[in-house]
């Protein structure tokens, strides 16, 4: 049996994320789902496209530390979506991960699936545990 080089090693295909990199695809994402987290945020947008792949973008801004962490920051997300969250980005959405500092802190594994769950849709059923009324200091 002869192998084709240009085959991967496992007979399993894994899905294709493309890649943001325009301001204008970044900013037209906005526009869509916020999915608001501890560690980061992510904004998705449907483009109505089934047929085209999805999109992928990262963000981290200047005040979450020095270049060597944005990049570090970046490359653990970019990582964790391509083991566990491309599975769950649908076909003809734009995904924009915008990174907190507190993606540093976490461990690898929990990122990755903290990334796919929030991939997977919003926390839809869980509701925010309801505060009890703050009362008056003086009671």
């Amino acid at each position: 049996m002869t192998r084709d080089p240009r085959r991967m090693t496992s007979g399993n295909p894994k899905p294709t994320v493309g890649r943001l990199k325009s301001r204008p695809q970044f900013l037209a994402v906005r526009a869509g789902e916020k999915r608001k987290g501890s560690v980061f945020l992510l904004e998705v947008l449907d483009r109505q496209a089934a047929d085209e792949p999805a999109r992928v973008g990262f963000t981290v801004t200047k005040k979450h530390g020095n270049a060597v962490e944005r990049n570090r920051m970046r490359r653990r997300l970019r990582e964790a979506v391509r083991l566990q969250a491309a599975f769950a980005m649908k076909p003809g959405h734009d995904y924009v991960i915008v990174a907190r500092r507190e993606v540093l802190g976490v461990p690898f594994d929990r990122l990755a699936k903290m990334l796919g769950a929030r991939i997977e849709g919003p926390l839809e059923g869980r509701q925010k545990q309801a505060r009890p009324p703050a009362g008056s200091r003086k009671e």
